[in-house]
């Protein structure tokens, strides 16, 4: 064959190679961003979520490092279920909630508790955190096993949370504090009988600062419920999601994140 020929044909070759390259690369591409179009996301293969950054320990940096926390953890492990990655927006709480109406995300993992104002507005996903009001009193303290024991004892309370209203109604007289460190300073030098709090903030303290020297001495009847918010009509996200929780409480998975956080599980 004359080497003109010979040149030709490497050279139709070489083309046909370099088009069928592009044309494997470009469907490589478009495979990615089609993970999770069904599920109409801000951006294609990626689970956008909406946390503080700054709400331990549930979303927030340990130092300089990462943002991590069991919010994270859970959403993560939810996008993974998804086949989607996970791309996280710190925002501040106050702007949280309009950023998600303005489409600048696709669901909020921060502890949104479940509440009915709430879901007139927004679409939530199974709860992924269970929470009680509880009484922390001192662990030598059998003086209260109740709420109703807090009648004529004196609580450390911030004075604009639900806790002071739940400590007041039950008889107590308020210490007031800035928050829940203060109270916990308090009710170990004797100056109050009890703090009333969110059983996760305890679970926290005890899990990073055990022993502690307090303990749970009762608690709520009524539980506060946690999950994802989205957007109204993300029907088919919420669902996919619900799905991704179903199988990560049945292989363990929230189980061992809220162990690794509280000691505890709180999931259910």
């Amino acid at each position: 064959m004359p080497r003109r020929r010979l040149t030709v044909l490497a050279a139709t070759l070489g083309l046909s190679a370099l088009a069928l390259t592009a044309c494997s690369g470009g469907a490589t591409s478009s495979a990615s961003s089609d993970a999770g179009s069904e599920y109409d996301l801000v951006s294609g293969g990626t689970l956008t979520v909406a946390t503080e950054g700054t709400y331990r320990p549930f979303s927030y940096h340990e130092g300089a490092g990462e943002l991590t926390g069991f919010d994270v953890e859970i959403a993560t492990a939810v996008a993974d279920k998804l086949g989607l990655q996970v791309k996280f927006q710190e925002t501040q709480w106050d702007a949280i909630f309009a950023g998600l109406d303005a489409g600048r995300f696709d669901v909020i993992a921060n502890q949104v508790t479940i509440n009915p104002e709430r879901q007139e507005k927004y679409t939530f996903s199974a709860p992924y955190t269970v929470s009680r009001g509880v009484v922390v009193t001192n662990e030598d303290d059998n003086a209260i096993s109740s709420f109703a024991d807090l009648s004529g004892k004196t609580t450390a309370q911030s004075l604009t949370s639900n806790w002071y209203e739940l400590a007041t109604s039950s008889g107590a007289q308020v210490e007031a504090v800035e928050g829940w460190a203060q109270a916990v300073a308090l009710l170990k030098q004797g100056r109050v009988d009890a703090t009333v709090n969110d059983q996760l903030t305890y679970l926290d303290y005890e899990k990073t600062n055990s022993p502690t020297g307090l303990k749970i001495a009762a608690e709520t009847e009524d539980t506060s419920e946690s999950a994802f918010a989205f957007k109204k009509g993300q029907d088919a996200l919420a669902e996919a999601v619900d799905t991704a929780l179903e199988e990560l409480r049945a292989d363990g998975t929230l189980t061992q994140i809220s162990e690794k956080y509280f000691g505890a599980d709180v999931t259910q």
